[in-house]
């Protein structure tokens, strides 16, 4: 099913019999792909959005919708749901079409220069430019190999927290030593509106990957009792009844101990598949999209990648460098959809002809 959303935010596609015939086609819709399309649109191009996940915001939504985002230039703090409505607010006046829950899985370039694509629920365009934005690409979480814990994915066991409301004044076993098992650690440890019962954080050892403020934090609390830490490894779990009771933890001398447990959250990071983009014949280093640095361009003319799925020297995995990378691939692109117009660069704050792009009315000064 297409994504039922506020009709004034999102314009989700309608049903269509043949091939849909477009300028741009964006391969992801979290926060740059979002901001692919303003600067796609500033150019007067429309684009097609196509994500594999139900909604836009991409990891943003999907991993911590409700976690404070402080690198935003101009904006001190907010989080990846209201970074994710505000580009959404800013990308209205372009027009995009939305096509959720499906994956890419055919490009082929065609004889006139255009690409056909074509996705996993048979929607297919012809499209002049294709831009990659699909951050670490189809993403999983990495998985707590325990034999049989599966089956409780879902109704005990979580590797994402979407609504933190649902944990409140439970007993929580968290699992993990990045910043996503701390910040979820302290998240629920501390009092508020989102506080548990009980809050055990376990970690193969007693080192972080995680801001030191954070591991501080944690062991500041471990010492007023408002949670615990355990160094070891998950081996096994108890279950009564068809629940989860509690589970198996080995510490490093060998011995096992039973940790009891409403809720298990585990937190092992992010396993990137590019998945059907492995397959369309670009050069590929370390499962990223190789780009040079002026337009962002991949080793395909006229398909580009911008975000953390590409890779050039000096990559720094950032929004806000994504964000930079969209600009100059937008311009980079234009050549292919307007081959004999000369593209100026022009500014938002006195471009009459962006004004009229935007919608917005040109100032006067006295």
């Amino acid at each position: 099913m297409e994504a039922k959303l506020d009709p004034e935010v999102l314009k989700t596609a309608a049903a269509h019999d043949g091939p849909i015939e477009t300028d741009a086609v964006v391969v992801g819709a979290g926060p740059v792909g979002l901001f692919q399309v303003f600067e796609l649109g500033l150019l007067e191009i429309k684009a097609h959005v196509i994500d594999s996940l139900p909604h836009p915001g991409g990891q943003c939504v999907e991993l911590y919708p409700d976690k404070p985002i402080y690198d935003i230039p101009a904006v001190p703090v907010c989080t990846g749901q209201e970074l994710t409505d505000s580009l959404l607010k800013q990308i209205e006046p372009f027009g995009a079409t939305f096509h959720f829950g499906q994956e890419v899985t055919t490009v082929q370039r065609q004889d006139d220069g255009r690409f056909f694509v074509e996705t996993s629920r048979g929607t297919r365009f012809l499209t002049r430019t294709i831009f990659i934005a699909a951050g670490v690409g189809a993403f999983q979480p990495r998985t707590l190999k325990v034999e049989g814990l599966d089956k409780f994915d879902g109704t005990q066991l979580f590797y994402r927290v979407k609504s933190p409301a649902d944990f409140a004044g439970k007993n929580l076993v968290i699992v993990g030593g990045g910043d996503s098992a701390l910040d979820w650690a302290l998240n629920f440890a501390q009092d508020g509106p989102h506080q548990s019962e009980s809050v055990v954080l376990i970690h193969r050892r007693d080192g972080f990957k995680a801001a030191p403020a954070s591991v501080a934090k944690m062991r500041e609390l471990c010492e007023s009792h408002q949670m615990q830490f355990l160094v070891g490894q998950v081996t096994g779990f108890e279950e009564e009844d068809g629940r989860l009771q509690g589970i198996k933890v080995t510490a490093a001398d060998g011995v096992t101990r039973v940790v009891p447990l409403d809720v298990l959250l585990v937190f092992f990071g992010l396993s990137p598949k590019l998945g059907p983009i492995a397959e369309w014949g670009l050069d590929i280093e370390r499962k990223q999209l190789v780009v040079d640095t002026e337009k962002f361009s991949t080793s395909v003319p006229g398909i580009f990648a911008v975000g953390d799925i590409n890779t050039y020297p000096g990559k720094k995995k950032l929004i806000l460098s994504g964000f930079h990378e969209c600009a100059l691939a937008a311009f980079g692109a234009a050549p292919f959809i307007f081959p004999d117009k000369k593209i100026h660069l022009q500014y938002t704050t006195t471009s009459p002809k962006l004004h009229k792009v935007l919608g917005v009315e040109t100032p006067v000064f006295d």
